[in-house]
């Protein structure tokens, strides 16, 4: 007779439930995105600028540009990344203060469907580019960004490579991740009800359109921070709705390549859109790897 393995003892009783799905977080909730304080908030701006004029100090100092007003393009431009460099570590170690590790989707690197990033840059573009059409009537707006300028745009081929690099790609990437990735995330937590209605997303917007017209300050003239401000509030609009960092980097990044095409540059069309498609390529290539891992959106 041939032998049967015995039976392995089972319980008699029900079967256990699977394990819970991982709750994924959803646009629109803060709390399910941050885990560290509010605090924090006010904390990275102030520290964050004491490390980036240091460093840059420090820079010119190594230069031997110490002092001068008038300082070389390379120097501004290393100037440039480690003053922006020194917002993402501020960010990032303030961000590590909730005792958990922070991951890449809390600052918004999501993938989304590619019909929901582009309608969000397009209305958002169009409200940009609409209001600042109306400012500019009212109050005559005239001069250019002293950035391009600083950094040597048009005495070098060498300086112009450097310069689009920072404007189109380094500064849409670091800007976007400290103040619609960090800030802008961070002060939503902060809950503010009139007649029953939160809207402490809107004031955290507001705040952080207005901190990021004023970190313009070196580098545009005075009558441009509006302008500035108000595109700042709509990125953080776009980063609410759709959840993602990704059209805010990407209307950044458009924004930078037609103010220096068209208003440095002076090229024409082919050219521009060349220099818009190819910030954008490296913007991507750049940022997408942090999202692999992500949690999509919940519709």
């Amino acid at each position: 007779m041939p032998s049967v393995p015995p039976r392995r003892l089972t319980s008699t009783g029900p079967p256990a439930p699977p394990p819970p799905a991982q709750q994924q977080p959803e646009p629109g909730r803060p709390d399910d995105e941050v885990t560290w304080p509010i605090w924090t908030a006010p904390a990275a701006i102030g520290v964050g600028l004491v490390v980036g004029v240091f460093a840059s100090l420090l820079v010119a100092a190594v230069a031997g540009e110490a002092g001068s007003t008038n300082p070389s393009p390379a120097v501004s431009l290393i100037s440039d990344l480690v003053f922006d460099a020194g917002f993402v570590v501020t960010a990032l170690y303030f961000a590590s203060t909730g005792g958990r590790r922070p991951q890449p989707w809390q600052f918004g690197y999501r993938r989304i469907p590619l019909s929901l990033g582009f309608g969000a840059f397009a209305l958002g573009a169009v409200g940009y580019y609409v209001v600042t059409a109306l400012y500019q009537s009212v109050v005559n707006l005239h001069g250019t960004d002293k950035l391009p300028q600083d950094l040597g745009v048009g005495t070098s081929t060498a300086a112009l490579i450097g310069a689009a690099v920072f404007v189109i790609v380094i500064a849409p990437i670091a800007e976007e991740f400290f103040f619609r990735g960090f800030l802008f995330g961070t002060l939503r937590r902060w809950h503010i009800k009139i007649a029953g209605r939160d809207i402490g997303t809107w004031v955290a917007a507001i705040i952080t359109g207005i901190v990021f017209g004023l970190a313009h300050t070196g580098s545009a003239d005075a009558q441009y921070l509006i302008p500035l401000g108000f595109l700042g509030f709509v990125l953080c609009l776009i980063r609410w709705k759709t959840g993602s960092l990704y059209p805010c980097m990407a209307l950044h990044s458009v924004n930078n390549s037609l103010a220096l095409g068209v208003n440095q540059l002076h090229w024409n069309g082919g050219e521009i859109v060349a220099l818009i498609a190819g910030g954008l390529a490296v913007v991507g290539a750049i940022t997408l790897p942090l999202a692999s891992r992500s949690p999509a959106p919940a519709s």
